[in-house]
């Protein structure tokens, strides 16, 4: 009935949607497995993509050949750009999603792939041959062969949910969980651990009354995250805000005896970043509110997502704090807020490729490996199908580093220091985060994307125009003068000190104060001489010049760095023999099995000293 297929992937969320996609693109036959075809890419959560590090994240998805920035551009309702106020580095593209069309265009996205066939049923098993994944079994009891294995289970295995003081089987509200690969998984000698994350209830937005609330719309010119010729949206809808009160906290507190989390019945952790709103009272019990984002969840539906209060308490106290709320006071609830346990696998079990030390050609993508947020794991899945089908394929593996995309930077965390509770990127856990913009990620990997036969050869020829502009710009501004006379009455309305002399265009752009934009609405001279450029290069040109001196900065770091990720540790090196390295260590060395010095050296345990003994026992 089935053929052998290159790549068997389980689970159709965001991880296994980019996994197939990408696998199927650069050519492996692949069977996707999901235990309903009416839900392939559910926003289980809120309704929305990306956000601060999270949209460097989707642009570096789109950069290298995915399609989360595509589903992202063609359904959203509303885009803002977050932390416009502070440097380049924190910009952080964010967009509020169609619910239904975000599924929808995905679905149409892989079943226009002929290298994509599906099948519904449950995965009960993986078949495993010489320490090697071989397939999977089904509950229907059918065997499926492949010579790869991506599993993306989401929160369905042995997922339970929990409201108040029930709880009911489950991996999402209506569906069943998944069981019976754990068990194996643990059987064959893996760590498994539990975790835990949640959702808010949904209201009917025709019962609210938005006069109460701050209206927060999309940005006046809104932009989008593919690098492609997706088109920016024409309208949107506005989101909300709104505030808990004391009163609201109150009747929440009524609900603490009979909470799943401070009962004890919930032993997983829950997401430190996004806690629920019982957690935020009991833990930020000094404050008399907490906001609320009020979110449309699609263009032609009625049901609101209210972002900030996630919640696993009875429902009957979520509908009566609910309707405390300004604006929620007739709300009606569509269905209530629910906390979710369901197991997950230690990532310090994977290599940097995601594919398990113990089983060859298995790999792990999503909340599976103890990470949250839809674009965490659409990445892990995007690398985990690249790397399947190059394994399939004998070709070398696609490793990002940490100087070259928070990618890179998740799966190194993940891999190198494990988590113990779900693991959520921010720009702060980059160290070179000045490189890893979210304008420049085309730059950064789409001549990788297109190297491993991921990305278009018209993503390519984009990115190829766009850095020849920047570098002819770049050059245009650094030798052409200004005179005083033309820009000395704009300077002296922005605050900024004038000209003496003819200064060039790029030195005057490095003051803080000023802006292209303002210099080409000031200067015809410098609005003449951009206006044949594309506004993107135009843009990255800009932010190359003004922050050229911390960009130096960080590429000497990254430099130093490379030096130790180029040293390579064989595959089956043995730390038993290096008796100078601390018992910590070497334990800690010969379970995570590092790749290289650099990634040893970043391995929690594993101190200064016995790096440098490693280096020495291995002549460098």
């Amino acid at each position: 009935m089935f053929q052998e297929y290159d790549v068997i992937v389980v689970g159709a969320g965001h991880a296994g949607c980019e996994a197939a996609a990408a696998a199927a693109t650069m050519g492996s036959s692949v069977l996707l497995i999901t235990m309903n075809m009416h839900t392939i890419a559910q926003m289980s959560c809120n309704p929305a993509m990306g956000g601060v590090a999270k949209g460097q994240i989707v642009r570096e998805i789109d950069a290298l050949g995915g399609q989360s920035g595509i589903v992202s551009d063609k359904t959203m309702i509303q885009f803002r750009m977050l932390n416009l106020s502070k440097g380049p580095a924190m910009w952080s593209p964010r967009c509020q999603s169609d619910r239904v069309l975000f599924a929808q265009e995905w679905r149409t996205i892989l079943e226009n792939n002929p290298n994509v066939d599906f099948w519904q049923d449950t995965a009960k098993g993986i078949i495993v041959e010489d320490g090697k994944a071989c397939g999977v079994t089904t509950s229907l009891g059918i065997e499926i062969r492949s010579k790869a294995v991506v599993l993306t289970n989401g929160t369905f295995l042995n997922g339970l949910i929990h409201i108040g003081e029930k709880n009911f089987g489950g991996g999402r509200t209506g569906e069943k969980s998944a069981t019976g690969i754990t068990e194996q998984l643990v059987f064959l000698g893996f760590e498994s651990g539990r975790m835990k994350t949640g959702t808010p209830p949904r209201v009917d937005g025709r019962s609210l009354d938005y006069s109460k609330m701050e209206e927060q719309p999309g940005d006046e010119v809104p932009g989008k995250f593919s690098y492609s010729d997706t088109k920016p949206l024409a309208k949107q809808r506005s989101c909300w805000i709104t505030y808990t009160n004391n009163e609201v906290h109150e009747l929440l507190r009524t609900g603490f005896e009979k909470s799943p989390m401070f009962s004890g019945r919930i032993k997983g952790l829950g997401p430190r970043y996004c806690p629920s709103v019982e957690d935020k009272i009991n833990r930020f019990a000094d404050k008399d509110r907490h906001q609320i984002f009020v979110e449309p969840e699609g263009w032609d539906t009625v049901e609101v997502y209210v972002n900030g209060f996630s919640t696993s308490l009875p429902e009957d106290v979520q509908y009566a704090a609910l309707r405390k709320i300004p604006g929620f006071e007739n709300a009606k609830m569509f269905r209530p807020g629910y906390a979710i346990e369901y197991d997950y696998f230690p990532p310090t079990q994977l290599k940097s490729t995601l594919e398990t030390h113990l089983i060859s050609n298995l790999f792990f993508a999503g909340q599976i490996n103890g990470t949250t947020g839809y674009e965490e794991a659409a990445c892990q899945g995007l690398m985990a199908g690249i790397n399947a089908h190059r394994n399939v394929h004998e070709l070398d593996p696609f490793i990002l580093k940490r100087s070259e995309a928070y990618i890179g930077v998740l799966i190194d965390d993940l891999i190198n220091k494990g988590t113990e509770e779900p693991y959520r990127m921010f720009t702060s856990r980059a160290e070179y985060r000045t490189l890893l913009r979210q304008d420049n990620a085309d730059i950064r990997l789409t001549e990788k994307g297109h190297h491993i036969g991921l990305a278009s050869e018209d993503r390519l020829a984009n990115v190829l125009r766009k850095k020849s502009e920047v570098a002819e710009i770049t050059q245009l501004l650094a030798t052409t003068k200004i005179s005083p006379d033309e820009i000395n009455s704009a300077l002296e309305e922005i605050g900024t000190a004038t000209l003496r002399e003819k200064t060039s265009i790029s030195q005057l752009l490095k003051r803080p104060q000023l802006s292209l934009v303002q210099l080409i609405d000031a200067s015809s001279q410098v609005a003449s001489l951009l206006e044949n450029f594309a506004q993107d290069s135009v843009q990255q040109a800009e932010i190359n010049i003004k922050y050229d001196s911390y960009i130096e900065k960080e590429m000497l770091l990254v430099d130093k760095m490379n030096k130790l990720e180029n040293l390579t540790i064989i595959d089956n090196f043995n730390y038993d023999v290096v008796t100078s390295l601390s018992y910590e260590g070497r334990e800690k060395l010969k379970r995570t099995r590092p790749g290289t010095i650099g990634q040893a050296s970043r391995i929690s345990g594993v101190s200064p000293s016995d790096i440098s003994v490693l280096m020495l026992f291995i002549g460098r």
